[in-house]
């Protein structure tokens, strides 16, 4: 079987922008059960930019894979946070080449003026806390979807 693409449905990539709180819950949604490894990662702090390079599992797909009994799909995707200010991590080392992690979910914490923490959940008690000095966010499709390598929609039982 041949990789998908966008084309062969009536579906786009996914190009979503988060600039308040309420927009992060979509995103996060979407982004459950991405998977990555440490070298994934990158923080520039004269760019003020934290990016991951996420293999994302395509929940928007789920339900029409399985209505036409094909395979589920991941794709690649960038999760970009601008506007960062600060970075620290617990219990993960970004930059590990050889470490898979499992993003789980973004939490939002509110600061003053609309500045916020953004944190990354991951599998195993992993996190990636963001300062940033407003919610500045974006979710970008960069590669065609392809079939997920287990076959398997993600499962948390």
């Amino acid at each position: 079987m041949t990789d998908a693409t966008f084309e062969d449905g009536a579906e786009r990539p996914v190009r979503l922008i988060a600039a308040e709180a309420d927009d992060l819950k979509v995103i996060s949604a979407l982004v459950q059960d991405a998977v990555l490894t440490g070298g994934d990662i990158t923080w520039s702090r004269k760019r003020r930019q934290f990016a991951l390079l996420i293999n994302r599992f395509r929940w928007e797909d789920r339900d029409a894979a399985a209505r036409m009994n094909r395979p589920v799909e991941r794709v690649r995707a960038m999760l970009v946070i601008d506007d960062a200010l600060a970075v620290r991590a617990a219990g993960i080392t970004p930059g590990e080449k050889d470490v898979v992690l499992s993003l789980l979910s973004i939490e939002h914490t509110g600061g003053e003026d609309g500045s916020a923490t953004l944190t990354l959940i991951f599998a195993g008690d992993g996190e990636i806390a963001i300062d940033v000095e407003a919610i500045n966010l974006t979710l970008a499709d960069v590669t065609k979807p392809y079939r997920a390598p287990s076959g398997k929609t993600p499962s948390h039982d």
